[in-house]
């Protein structure tokens, strides 16, 4: 057997170099379940007690259920988040259940947005959102760093104007 042999490095280089999303996305997602969970027991908590009785104000503690198995999908889902600049296009990979895989021709590519909502913009966050001629085709990278979605959009809308010359 060979040390150092490179017959295989042919295979590696057509492999996509997958980016995954920032812990930042799954952070605001988890608290964002908290706070809403963690209003509506305490809200459903009230109202049984108030309405039923004391005893009925345990089923307020659904909720929280929901929230322990909200929390371990969600990073399950964050994980499944993950996207490739080739040199023709860009793949869009995702989903735990059912994978989804979304690929962009740069040629096809007619609107490259980023956008910030205010609870992104609080986590320091910005999502990509690229428009294609097809609506089926339309794709959205959420939770980037702002830097790292300014980026994106500048060199997509570049491969894109380049690409779509020789149309």
């Amino acid at each position: 057997m060979e040390t150092g042999s490179t017959a295989d490095t042919g295979t590696t280089r057509d492999e996509p170099v997958w980016t995954g999303l920032p812990p930042g996305l799954l952070r605001m997602r988890r608290l964002l379940l908290v706070v809403w969970l963690g209003l509506l027991t305490v809200g459903l908590g009230l109202l049984l007690s108030l309405v039923v009785g004391p005893a009925w104000a345990a089923f307020a503690l659904l909720p929280l259920a929901l929230m322990a198995w909200g929390w371990v999908m969600l990073g399950h889902n964050w994980r499944s988040w993950r996207y490739a600049e080739r040199a023709d296009d860009l793949l869009i990979s995702r989903g735990v259940l059912w994978q989804e895989e979304t690929v962009v021709p740069y040629g096809r590519m007619q609107l490259v947005e980023v956008t910030s909502g205010p609870v992104e913009r609080h986590f320091g966050l910005a999502s990509v959102q690229l428009h294609t001629a097809a609506a089926a085709t339309d794709a959205t990278i959420p939770g980037l760093d702002p830097d790292e979605a300014e980026r994106l959009r500048d060199r997509l809308t570049e491969l894109g104007e380049a690409r779509s010359a020789g149309l």
